[in-house]
């Protein structure tokens, strides 16, 4: 009973006709806040399925390098990952680069004169732990300008919306309830929608940022070890680990 009353009540104070009292403005905040909560959702599951993989596949593919005794045997297991997987990508890099010096110095190139093993390597994997951080970070921009900017997206909506109520209301005359709690019942909704858009973009911002930063840590502590093994032909922190 209580619910049907309530639906009648809105139903006379006009919200049946929400959309339909838009003006051009209206409508342009409706459809911005529209396309950022189709926005948002894109980037929060593609970078929840996207987060998932990497860190269900991480310890795999790190084990799974260490525990190679053979080295173009581990590398050809790397080849074999996923696409999008960022730690095998690392470690191709540095190896990449391993054998690019090997062939400069042994042609005796300038590159052999200019840079050291070690350098050569330490390059080629902070640029590799940069481009793999950097496709972490798809949609976080987005994420961040929408849970910034919604609120007061739909606040604008709802103070265009109230203006044109209370001019419609001077304009009929008519100061009852009725007349006024639709029209600024309507306004008051674009608030609460920009806030529905909001609400979900700021929670997946913060979870991702908190999820990205265990995985850049993991990507540092990789790129170190391989510096370690490639550089000098053992695993420094590995061996240290065995001794405790």
């Amino acid at each position: 009973m209580g619910g049907n009353a309530n639906a009648q009540a809105m139903q006379q104070m006009g919200f049946g006709d929400l959309i339909h009292h838009f003006d051009p403005l209206g409508w342009i905040v409706f459809v911005v806040l529209v396309v950022m909560s189709f926005s948002s959702w894109y980037f929060i599951v593609a970078n929840a399925i996207r987060n998932a993989m990497v860190r269900s596949r991480a310890d795999g593919v790190i084990n799974g390098f260490w525990a190679n005794n053979s080295t173009q045997d581990a590398i050809r297991e790397l080849e074999a990952q996923p696409k999008g997987e960022p730690f095998s990508k690392i470690a191709l890099d540095a190896a990449s680069a391993v054998a690019h010096h090997q062939q400069a110095s042994a042609g005796g190139g300038r590159l052999a004169e200019s840079l050291s093993r070690s350098e050569f390597i330490d390059r080629a994997l902070r640029q590799a732990v940069a481009r793999e951080s950097l496709r972490l970070e798809g949609g976080m921009t987005l994420l961040a300008t929408v849970g910034s900017s919604a609120p007061f997206i739909g606040l604008l909506g709802t103070v265009w919306g109230i203006y044109h109520a209370l001019i419609r209301i001077a304009a009929s005359g008519n100061a009852s309830m009725e007349a006024v709690a639709g029209p600024v019942g309507e306004a008051l909704i674009m608030t609460a929608f920009g806030l529905f858009v909001a609400i979900p973009a700021v929670l997946a911002f913060n979870f991702f940022t908190r999820s990205n930063r265990l995985t850049y840590a993991r990507f540092d502590e990789f790129a170190h070890d391989l510096h370690d093994f490639f550089a000098t032909g053992a695993r420094v922190e590995g061996v240290a680990q065995s001794q405790k």
